[in-house]
């Protein structure tokens, strides 16, 4: 895909300047990341695995990766879990996105 700017990105951050990531789903159940300060630069992913990522992110499995920070800052102060796309949205425990089903484990 290259009409990047067609898809509809969710911003981890409700700062409109803080650089951040941005996600959006794509045709055939593909996600999407970029960062604000690159979006040229994509990085595309099943559905699959940006569902056990977001898993892993929820079992503290990423922590060591921010050992010293302060998270909550960190992620732009909850800002994604706010717009219902964090990280339930993965396992439908905000709502679904149109049309699609629930994955349950």
């Amino acid at each position: 895909m290259s009409n990047w700017d067609a898809l509809t990105w969710i911003r981890t951050s409700d700062d409109p300047a803080q650089e951040c990531i941005e996600v959006a789903g794509g045709e055939g159940g593909l996600v999407h990341l970029r960062q604000t300060d690159n979006p040229e630069h994509v990085v595309t992913t099943t559905r699959a695995k940006w569902r056990a990522f977001v898993l892993g992110v929820r079992n503290n499995e990423f922590d060591h990766f921010v050992t010293g920070e302060d998270v909550e800052s960190a992620t732009g102060g909850g800002a994604w879990a706010a717009t219902g796309h964090g990280a339930g949205a993965a396992s439908g425990e905000h709502g679904e996105h149109e049309g699609e089903q629930p994955q349950r484990e």
